[in-house]
């Protein structure tokens, strides 16, 4: 009877809260109506397995594709690599009658939920993986709180593409994902047209760039000098490169800045310490021509 009351003296009240159930009905039937818009067409045309991993491998014939199509970490003393983002967004396009995607369900308190999916319409499998994004990230002056909803936006999406990739590669069937992977490594083998040094300097530079690990950083971690990198040794940094853009790792996990500043440090001692020793003359015997080594001292 109260309700009764207060919408008969508010009307403008009862009339709000009928809109706002008409609406959000109406919003919920049309996605329905979508949901099976989507179904029905998966049903009526379904995907043809073969022109499905053809179109695959095609695609991983695109040096552009090939060359981020891969990711490596550090696990338990192995490196663990695995197809990226980018080679998983290829394969749900081509393998057809697949939703995908990252959606932000709350935002409040500093913090958003969101919801990666993958859903096969024409088989109806699902996955979905709901996760928590803060709104901040760690840095070298404390934590950074986001205020911008572009900065918001971002880190969400940042965060989310590595739910979507799992939740990707749990659709596509594992054998599709091996043909894929070994497409592009023969790409990356066979279809190269600039020369091996040009890639490197150029691999080096970006390193550099994005993420301050210098060529010193780098032989140290492989054990030998960049001059001597083969086309394999490429493509294991192509693969370190791809899992920090990804944010799979982190510089500390695969370079020691500590044990290049040994190093470095170290040869300068050596350095200055050789200079502090007392110089050898060599001096040539006339009669047979054998050197003797003699010290400044023993020469006075």
């Amino acid at each position: 009877m109260r309700n009764l009351a207060e919408q008969f003296h508010n009307p403008t009240s009862y009339q709000s809260t009928q809109g706002g159930g008409v609406l959000a009905q109406a919003s919920s039937s049309r996605e329905m109506e979508e949901v099976k818009g989507q179904i029905f067409m998966a049903k009526s045309f379904p995907r043809n397995y073969f022109d499905a991993e053809r179109r695959i491998l095609d695609a991983c014939k695109r040096f552009s594709l090939a060359e981020s199509a891969m990711y490596s970490y550090p696990r338990a003393g192995t490196n663990v690599t695995g197809p990226s983002i980018r080679l998983a967004e290829v394969l749900a396009q081509s393998w057809g009658n697949i939703s995908f995607g990252v959606k932000e369900l709350e935002q409040r308190n500093g913090e958003s939920t969101a919801m990666a999916f993958c859903w096969d319409l024409e088989t109806n499998t699902r996955q979905e993986k709901t996760f928590t994004v803060k709104h901040s990230i760690k840095t070298k002056n404390g934590l950074k709180t986001f205020s911008d909803p572009r900065d918001i936006y971002e880190k969400v999406a940042n965060d989310g593409s590595r739910r979507l990739r799992a939740c990707i590669l749990g659709i596509i069937p594992g054998d599709i994902v091996e043909k894929a992977l070994k497409e592009c490594e023969l790409t990356l083998q066979g279809n190269n047209t600039e020369p091996l040094k040009d890639r490197l300097a150029n691999a080096l530079k970006m390193l550099k760039e994005y993420f301050k690990v210098t060529q010193e950083m780098v032989e140290e971690k492989f054990g030998y000098k960049t001059s001597d990198f083969t086309e394999r040794d490429y493509i294991d940094l192509g693969k370190i490169y791809n899992s920090l853009c990804d944010g799979m790792t982190k510089v500390e996990d695969w370079f020691d800045k500590d044990a290049v500043k040994q190093k470095s440090s170290g040869l300068a001692a050596d350095f200055e310490k050789s200079q502090e020793q007392p110089k050898t003359e060599v001096i040539v015997d006339a009669s047979d021509e054998i050197p003797i080594e003699q010290t400044e001292l023993l020469l006075k």
